[in-house]
């Protein structure tokens, strides 16, 4: 027997933006709680000598793991641990060095308030996060961050939907402030992720993906044109620099340059390339990003771009499947 086939319909479309107009003002509401009690939380997390262990159950559970994996990346150290397994051995990660920051929307979970006392009673500091501030865990906690929701996001008013956004918008809010207190910028949060995209743009100078010695394109200023032409027809990159007798950059000469040249004068043999080539060509330093590269190379509609040293030296080569091939764009 087949199934019915099932479509969204407008009901459900209407339902779908429903959901994210109550979510957002969810979220929005936190802003006038960000008061005392979220100050005292962001110094106690940065006071923190061991580690921030972020404690849940059931969907709290989940949003737990996420703040942690945030916290963590953005330089809190943090981890995550299951509340029912905290009560079955796992307790004892935690350490009276490690702040506790436990989430549960009712604040009445049996499996956290199982472990908190005895948490406490070895010095651990407690922050809550919770929906209800006369909740046996708030009372419990040295500081208590209130996200009650006015209704959950689904239309029965019980899936967590509201809470739980709400919940992982405020451990997003203690994470940016402690990363902005700790100064944390963009080389450290890349340091953390050095195997994606971002890493690689932070972390990924012109010097490591630049063309180096006899994989530079490279002319004398005294050479033809003929001489330009079988160099670049050699290093395959449509270019070849073009250096004094000290090795310093003079110009640049392109395959564009060779083509424009030939319909002009035709016979080309006879012609250096000092007087056909682009003085001050566009170049970058070694230690730049290569993201910096990519970004110049872009704007001035370049594939190919030098790298000169601050004494004017020519050091390396570039191209955009260069870049392509490390990974930065």
């Amino acid at each position: 027997m087949t199934s019915p086939s099932l479509v969204a319909t407008p009901g459900a479309l209407a339902l779908a933006r429903e959901v994210l107009q109550i979510e957002a003002q969810a979220v929005a509401a936190l802003a006038d709680r960000i008061d005392g009690d979220f100050s005292h939380a962001v110094d106690l997390l940065l006071a923190c000598t061991g580690r921030v262990v972020v404690s849940g159950v059931g969907k709290s559970g989940h949003i737990a793991r996420k703040i942690a994996a945030t916290l963590a990346s953005t330089g809190t150290p943090s981890m995550f641990v299951h509340a029912a397994e905290a009560a079955h051995g796992d307790l004892g990660m935690i350490t009276r060095d490690d702040v506790l920051l436990a989430l549960s929307y009712s604040g009445e979970g049996d499996e956290l308030l199982t472990i908190l006392p005895i948490a406490k009673r070895q010095g651990t500091p407690l922050i809550a996060i919770t929906g209800n501030s006369t909740s046996a865990l708030a009372k419990l906690a040295d500081v208590h961050i209130d996200v009650r929701v006015e209704k959950e996001a689904c239309p029965l008013n019980l899936a967590p939907t509201s809470s739980t956004t709400a919940m992982l918008a405020m451990g997003d809010a203690l994470a940016i402030a402690c990363l902005d207190a700790r100064g944390f910028g963009p080389e450290d949060f890349a340091r953390a992720h050095p195997g994606g995209a971002l890493g690689r743009k932070l972390l990924t100078y012109v010097r490591d993906v630049m063309r180096t010695d006899a994989q530079i394109p490279i002319v004398g200023i005294g050479a033809s044109v003929m001489d330009a032409l079988h160099e670049i027809t050699r290093k395959q990159i449509g270019v070849t620099a073009v250096v004094d007798a000290s090795g310093k950059l003079a110009g640049i000469f392109t395959d564009g340059d060779l083509r424009r040249l030939l319909e002009r004068v035709g016979d080309v043999r006879d012609i250096e390339v000092s007087g056909v080539m682009t003085r001050d060509p566009l170049t970058i330093s070694p230690d730049s990003l290569a993201a910096e590269a990519a970004q110049l190379m872009e704007q001035r509609r370049k594939n190919v771009l030098l790298a000169v040293d601050q004494s004017g030296q020519l050091v390396g080569a570039m191209s955009m499947p260069d870049l392509l091939a490390a990974k930065v764009i």
